[in-house]
Formats: C-alpha cells, sequence, structure tokens
C-alpha cells in the first residue's frame, strides 16, 4: 500500500492504533527525553485550591454516602412494614 503524504501533516500521533495481537504491536515510539508526560509534571496548587479540591472530594464523598444511607434506611423500613408484616 501506499502511504499517503498530506501537506499539514507533521508527523505526531494523535491516536495511537496498537491493539493487542496486531502486528507491529510491541513496537514503541522513542520518546525525547525532554519530553515530560501529563503524570511526571507536578501540579503546584495554592492552599486555597488545595482547600477547594478537598471540600469538592468531601462534598461528593459524603453526598454518595447520604444516597446509600438513605437506600438503606428506606430499605430497612420497607422490611420492617411491609415483607415482614
Amino acid at each position: 500500500m501506499n502511504k499517503r503524504e498530506y501537506d499539514d501533516d507533521d508527523g505526531r500521533v494523535i491516536v495511537p492504533m496498537d491493539v493487542d495481537g496486531m502486528p507491529g504491536f510491541f513496537k514503541r515510539r522513542k520518546k525525547d527525553e525532554n519530553e515530560e508526560t501529563p503524570r511526571k509534571q507536578k501540579i503546584k496548587l495554592s492552599k486555597q485550591e488545595q482547600r477547594a479540591v478537598t471540600g469538592g472530594v468531601l462534598r461528593a464523598a459524603f453526598t454518595v454516602l447520604f444516597i446509600y444511607a438513605v437506600v438503606f434506611a428506606l430499605f430497612i423500613l420497607f422490611c420492617q412494614f411491609v415483607w415482614f408484616k
């Protein structure tokens, strides 16, 4: 097959199409030593931003916990007044 050449192609990979079992799966492109992956980059947050992130996480966790507690309480009430009557 002939590879098409495009004028605006700069050679970057947008989405790697590595699929298990396909030929060439184990070939990896060489990474630049200067290039950092997003996981290696440190994110520096101020105290106010840290509190906001922590507060948001806690609010989300307590919301989920509250929903489970309400469903459990309704199940207990259902068992007590309907099912075991």
